[in-house]
């Protein structure tokens, strides 16, 4: 395919994503295969190295996922790397190799995940958001820094903005907001929010507070199971619910918890469960690794075997329980419950 003909591809498919009906997911997710069974040179020589290259798919289940690793050491791409505007690079652990998801459309990237975050907690307009992303905002190529800067400058808040160690100075922020009676966003990597609590203590109680936490203590704190983690934040921001996002650098979308750790899928994603000790079979339980499609990763590779283990609860939530104990812990570590 030329490139033209790829990038008109894409901004179709974009559309598509962008205004998906659930009801039209498996048609959608069989035309995408074809297209990056043909288009995409890594992805088409692992499904060869399976013995799959023949196979008719007729079912989304029968579609093979590639294994998330492969991001760390190739360019998963849909096409020419012509097509692409740059990457988001993931955080990692220091020493580790970090995963690289070109995307060819950053402006795609930031609509999309502006309405999966609307659809969930309503117009962005609506808050002051807070971002506490210390580590993020040191490093370049985050997804989840551009992300939320983007929600930043669409909030048109005066009181939105980045924090990076400055706790004081965020502590007095979200006790100012709390007399308003107004909508607060408070988006941050795990460990600087205990150290903000611990920092300036409890804040004060406000009802209009989302704490939203996005994962990862990086080597600062030792792991947490998420109870004991929610408790500790629960008890320091005096709420009833802490909420999560799940998302990863080789994803394009992203999901959220509005407590207890269950997710709310969007149309754009499906979970499947496969077997923990045979990644090639379907397992005959709720709970086992999770393979994730994803709508949005049109350009590259959406059938994503993951290293994170999780729990279906119905078609559209699943709770995420950890990762695999011989895979290697990504910067946005899931806590295990």
């Amino acid at each position: 395919m030329t490139i033209n003909k790829t990038i008109n591809y894409f901004k179709c498919f974009g559309k598509k994503v962008l205004t998906l009906d659930s009801n039209e997911f498996e048609e959608i997710a069989l035309e995408l295969y074809k297209f990056q069974l043909e288009n995409n040179a890594i992805y088409r020589q692992y499904v060869k190295a399976r013995g799959l290259l023949e196979k008719k798919v007729i079912e989304v289940k029968d579609i093979p996922f590639l294994p998330i690793s492969f991001f760390k050491n190739h360019q998963i791409v849909s096409g020419s790397m012509d097509n692409f505007e740059d990457f988001f690079s993931s955080s990692g652990t220091t020493g580790a190799i970090t995963s690289k998801h070109y995307y060819w459309s950053e402006e795609f990237y930031l609509q999309h995940s502006l309405n999966l975050f609307e659809a969930e907690y309503g117009n962005i307009s609506e808050y002051h958001v807070l971002a506490l992303l210390p580590s993020y905002l040191e490093r370049k190529g985050s997804s989840l820094v551009s992300m939320a800067n983007y929600f930043i400058s669409r909030s048109g808040s005066e009181n939105s903005g980045f924090y990076l160690y400055n706790y004081q100075e965020l502590g007095s922020k979200l006790e100012k907001l709390a007399t308003k009676k107004e909508k607060v966003l408070l988006l941050g990597v795990t460990f600087a929010l205990i150290d903000l609590l611990e920092q300036v203590g409890s804040m004060p109680k406000n009802e209009n507070l989302i704490v939203m936490e996005t994962g990862g203590m990086k080597g600062r704190r030792k792991e947490m199971i998420r109870d004991e983690l929610h408790h500790i934040l629960k008890s320091g921001f005096r709420l009833d619910k802490i909420h999560s996002e799940y998302g990863m650098t080789e994803l394009m979308s992203q999901a959220y918890s509005k407590g207890e750790g269950i997710y709310n899928l969007p149309p754009c994603i499906r979970v499947y469960i496969r077997d923990v000790n045979d990644p090639f079979s379907w397992s005959d339980r709720s709970q086992g690794g999770i393979n994730i499609i994803d709508l949005a990763n049109f350009h590259s590779c959406a059938f994503i075997e993951t290293q994170d283990l999780g729990r279906k609860i119905a078609e559209e939530k699943i709770e995420v329980l950890g990762r695999f104990d011989n895979s290697e812990i990504r910067g946005c570590n899931l806590m295990l419950n």
